[in-house]
């Protein structure tokens, strides 16, 4: 682990009887990258994505995010520290609204406490205001502001992951894990996702991906982590990702 890195895991192993789905594993993300985690399928990713949310606890190992230990914290209490993820099949509520959907991600609101919201009635009201001018510009800025007011349930598959993304902004992440952003979505919807990653990221907000899409990882990471049955293959730039003989073996069965 360097101080560059916003988030470091060392040593995860996780087992399902007796499938070792992580074994040993450790991965790194530099401070302000786009860092790309592929391998095939099966070789253990949105498992590793789960350790280092913690919506699975690790059987071993650690996980270090901005500096701090977070392995033995609950999901929404990673969450809290400024890591937040997205998953492979968008998580919307469906029968709220677009603009509902997005005003529920926003953290520790004055209006959460009953007191509070009792006796702080200016201060909620101008959040809440202040929170609503802030999810629409965000929905303007992924071209979802239009379908405000439309049930996320009526939203099609790219446009309900680029809800969760939108979504997870409203937290004012630090680090966002995306579950294949780009799965299942149509080809000029992908260029408009990755558009709206490297603008994040330009604003200084981390991302780890794991992505199938190959022309998605080498356009926009710094450095692309391989696994493979559930442990590190190899690392590296994606020029050396993409002429790594252990690579191309296991992941491009060449």
């Amino acid at each position: 682990m360097t101080t560059n890195n916003i988030l470091s895991a060392t040593k995860l192993c996780k087992n399902f009887g007796g499938l070792k789905a992580v074994n040993d594993a450790e991965i790194h993300v530099n401070t302000g990258s786009i860092t790309g985690l592929i391998g095939p399928n099966g070789a253990g990713k949105t498992t590793l994505f789960n350790l280092l949310s913690n919506f699975i606890r690790p059987d071993q190992g650690e996980v270090i995010f901005d500096g701090e230990p977070i392995h033995h914290l609950r999901p929404y209490q990673i969450a809290l520290q400024g890591c937040v993820r997205t998953f492979q099949v968008a998580r919307v509520l469906s029968r709220l609204t677009v603009l509902e959907n997005m005003l529920l991600a926003v953290q520790k609101q004055t209006g959460e406490d009953l007191i509070q919201l009792w006796f702080q009635q200016k201060q909620v009201k101008q959040e809440e205001r202040e929170n609503k001018e802030r999810a629409m510009e965000i929905l303007e800025s992924v071209g979802l502001s239009a379908k405000a007011q439309d049930y996320a349930g009526a939203l099609s598959g790219g446009q309900r992951k680029l809800l969760e993304m939108a979504r997870a902004m409203m937290t004012h992440p630090k680090l966002i894990l995306l579950d294949e952003p780009a799965a299942g979505v149509n080809p000029t919807l992908i260029g408009q996702i990755c558009e709206h990653i490297m603008n994040w990221n330009r604003q200084g907000i981390s991302f780890l991906i794991i992505e199938h899409n190959m022309d998605v990882i080498m356009s926009l990471c710094d450095r692309v982590w391989v696994l493979a049955e559930g442990t590190n293959l190899a690392n590296g730039t994606p020029q050396e990702i993409q002429t790594n003989s252990e690579v191309l073996e296991a992941y491009l069965g060449e």
